[in-house]
């Protein structure tokens, strides 16, 4: 089965930015909003505008070992914006079901398949970090975070962009035991790929 990993932080805090050392023959990005990377590295395998079905169809072929989709949040934001006009409360459910077909989809990815989903961050009522969803349904009845095994938050200081991997204030940051010694790392997802791969025995790449 495939690994679905969930980065969460609000704009400009570094979610795309922790592409720029990845491999760009082995990374698949599902540019979602279509916009540009901010960084200079060329990536080949590069889709813009992906919906659903492209995301889907893709990772289910498991052409390359690592895909991302930035931002994953615009799925469902634009799917909103597709069906504004319509009356009643299907529409939720219908965004929240195909939001949920892409994470399934992720974790039956083919064997060593790593999909990281690069989402933005709101506050719930608890003032707690959570990933942006629309609608009551992912939150209520699935909880976003929880279909994920780890979780890291982005944090920008005055050091700079990191990773937050655990046990930080009220941040959702989730990490298996021993996979990172640090409570921030570097917002590098190449770094952060390797570690996932050695930890859980899965050829590097």
């Amino acid at each position: 089965m495939g690994q679905a990993i969930l980065v969460l932080g609000e704009s400009g805090t570094g979610k795309s930015t922790s592409i720029r050392n990845l491999n760009p023959e082995t990374t698949g990005i599902f540019n979602v909003a279509s916009k540009r990377l901010p960084f200079r590295q060329k990536f080949q395998y590069v889709l813009n505008d992906a919906t659903y079905t492209d995301i889907i169809s893709e990772i289910r072929n498991g052409v390359q070992p690592v895909y991302i989709i930035d931002d994953s949040q615009y799925l469902m934001a634009f799917d909103m914006f597709h069906c504004a006009k319509e009356k009643g409360f299907e529409k939720f459910t219908d965004i929240a079901m195909n939001f949920y077909a892409v994470l399934r989809a992720a974790q039956k990815a083919p064997e060593n398949t790593i999909v990281y989903f690069l989402h933005h961050s709101e506050l719930d009522s608890n003032n707690r970090t959570k990933a942006k969803t629309i609608g009551k349904m992912l939150d209520d009845k699935l909880n976003v975070e929880g279909m994920f095994p780890i979780v890291l938050q982005t944090l920008l200081d005055d050091a700079g962009y990191h990773f937050i991997t655990n046990g930080y204030a009220n941040s959702p940051a989730k990490t298996p035991m021993g996979m990172f010694e640090e409570q921030l790392i570097p917002n590098d997802l190449q770094k952060v790929d390797t570690v996932i791969r050695e930890y859980w025995d899965m050829p590097a790449i």
